[in-house]
């Protein structure tokens, strides 16, 4: 449990970083290293292949392209991106306002004891074809309309 402890703040520090920082590049950085410090709490708590999943698809794609995006913006336009926000106390607010919200939820949870089933991977892919197929597609809309919409905002303008 140390371990995890000392992974929970890291990400604690590092989501702090990815907030407060007005470069974009650097952002991007500390995010890499959020789901880096993710997949090792997964790892601490035995979930190897949801860690795995975590540093292929996040910390390996997604913050390769949002690096590369930041990267190419930069010097298309010539400028630096910075970040600029005037709305942290509202969103401290909401954050602190959501922490409370699962802290509470955690509280209210009887949450089990003693050993589970040995996980694998296909039990995974059962549960998710059978019990939980409602969330699957739900997660599968999510990415679809994500998608369309970096479509449309990446889209240039017809003259």
């Amino acid at each position: 449990m140390i371990v995890f402890g000392v992974l929970a703040a890291l990400l604690i520090g590092c989501a702090l970083a990815v907030v407060t920082t007005r470069d974009a590049v650097h952002a991007v950085l500390w995010l890499a290293v959020a789901l880096v410090g993710t997949a090792g709490a997964y790892v601490a708590l035995e979930a190897d292949f949801i860690a795995a999943v975590q540093l292929m698809l996040y910390a390996g794609g997604v913050i390769t392209l949002m690096l590369f995006a930041v990267m190419l913006t930069d010097r298309l336009t010539g400028a630096k991106v910075l970040i600029e926000s005037t709305g942290w106390p509202r969103g401290l607010a909401l954050g602190l306002g959501f922490f409370g919200l699962v802290a509470y939820a955690i509280l209210q949870t009887e949450l089990p004891t003693g050993s589970l089933t040995e996980p694998n991977s296909q039990l995974l892919g059962e549960l998710f074809l059978t019990r939980h197929v409602a969330a699957f597609e739900a997660l599968s809309v999510l990415l679809l309309a994500v998608m369309i919409g970096a479509i449309v905002i990446a889209r240039r303008k017809d003259a």
